[in-house]
């Protein structure tokens, strides 16, 4: 009888354990096809004339430019509070609202004395209703987010108008605004740290743009200079959607299968590992998946205008963490490395490009502004719990 008790006690102990195991992975859903979908550059946060503190900047200029530098999609976020929350009536229903080959999503800047976030959507939604509620408790603004069924993402976290709402509430952060690359550092430490905390949230890009070129000297502003600085695409965000759609765009950027460059003409990096440690991919940035305690093996890519006799620098972060300093070159540049997500614990990787600027004739101060910094990935994730957001719009994230 002892014995049989021991051998009892020995099969519970070993099931717990193995139950501690595989409660430690989270059921985490497929990856989706590396080869389903087309890449899109845009601009999600740029003001018109309906932002009082604009200037020179029409809807019709705006697009202009956009469609001259080859955007797929762009976002007018203008400020909200400038037109007491009605932006359907203001921006949105502009008759230069339109282009043949932008994809135009509709959104604003929601400007709170708890600071910024920009919100999108492929179709009209009632902005007004989410306006209303910006001095509301936290849960409440989620509940008319969530019911709206829009994009949040928070602006400018490390600024004076920093996002001070709960980031349970967003989807994404914007951790790369303007083309001022240096002041996005406090972003970058703060989207480290939600990552850190088991918080899927896609980093991406805006130029915040305000100020369009005078069309005669007697319409210069004080703040004109910024237009050849600052403008349509400085920085780009790159989304990999799977139809050129408004919907298919938001979808990507939930996702977070999304890069940032510079401006519209660098080169787009592209983060990938397989987890076989073989030469076969199967998963990008953004992607989610169980580890398996095996070496897995990256690669970063840069396509797009590459400079062939130039040596690019790739920083991989583990953890928040540099994990390596590599160097690609070539009309291809091409790098890879190897590490072992740990089964059990939560992981991620991205990486950040620097090299030398393509030049952006339409607006070629921005280059000196963003320096070194060419482009930057989202994370390829291992060990997230999809249950964390389980109202995620778009998909588990």
């Amino acid at each position: 009888m002892t014995m049989r008790l021991l051998s009892f006690a020995a099969a519970l102990a070993m099931a717990i354990i193995a139950g501690s195991s595989l409660a430690a992975e989270p059921a985490i859903p497929p990856v989706a096809s590396l080869s389903d979908g087309v890449w899109m550059k845009g601009d999600l946060h740029i003001h018109s004339r309906h932002s009082k503190d604009s200037s020179n900047n029409p809807v019709a200029k705006i697009i202009a430019l956009a469609e001259a530098v080859h955007m797929d999609y762009l976002c007018i976020t203008d400020h909200d509070n400038h037109v007491n929350g009605d932006v359907a009536h203001n921006t949105w229903i502009d008759p230069e609202y339109t282009s043949k080959s932008v994809v135009l999503l509709y959104g604003a800047e929601w400007t709170t004395a708890r600071g910024h976030g920009n919100t999108f959507s492929a179709t009209p939604y009632d902005h007004q209703r989410f306006y209303d509620v910006r001095d509301q408790r936290d849960v409440e603004v989620g509940r008319v987010k969530k019911a709206l069924g829009i994009h949040l993402s928070a602006n400018h976290p490390g600024t004076r108008d920093a996002f001070s709402y709960s980031y349970d509430i967003v989807d994404s952060v914007e951790v790369w605004n303007s083309a001022v690359w240096a002041n996005n550092s406090i972003s970058m430490h703060i989207w480290d740290g939600l990552l850190k905390s088991g918080r899927k949230l896609t980093g991406r890009g805006g130029s915040d743009s305000h100020h369009g070129y005078p069309d005669t000297p007697a319409q210069a502003t004080a703040l004109s200079y910024q237009a050849p600085e600052n403008n349509v695409g400085t920085p780009t965000t790159w989304v990999f959607a799977k139809a050129r759609a408004g919907q298919a765009v938001i979808d990507a950027l939930t996702n977070g299968r999304v890069s940032v460059s510079a401006n519209p003409y660098d080169p787009r990096v592209e983060l990938y590992a397989s987890r076989n440690g073989d030469d076969r991919m199967d998963m990008m940035m953004g992607d989610n998946a169980n580890p398996t305690g095996r070496p897995v093996k990256f690669r970063v890519k840069l396509s797009g205008a590459t400079s062939p006799a130039s040596a690019y620098t790739v920083r991989v972060i583990r953890n928040g963490e540099t994990f390596a300093t590599l160097t690609m070159a070539g009309d291809t540049p091409i790098a890879d490395f190897t590490d072992t997500p740990p089964k059990g614990a939560r992981s991620y990787y991205r990486v950040e490009v620097q090299g030398p600027q393509t030049p952006y004739p339409q607006v070629p101060g921005s280059m000196k502004l963003s320096g070194n910094m060419i482009a930057l990935s989202n994370p390829i994730f291992f060990n997230f719990d999809p249950s964390f957001y389980p109202d995620a719009a778009g998909g588990v994230r």
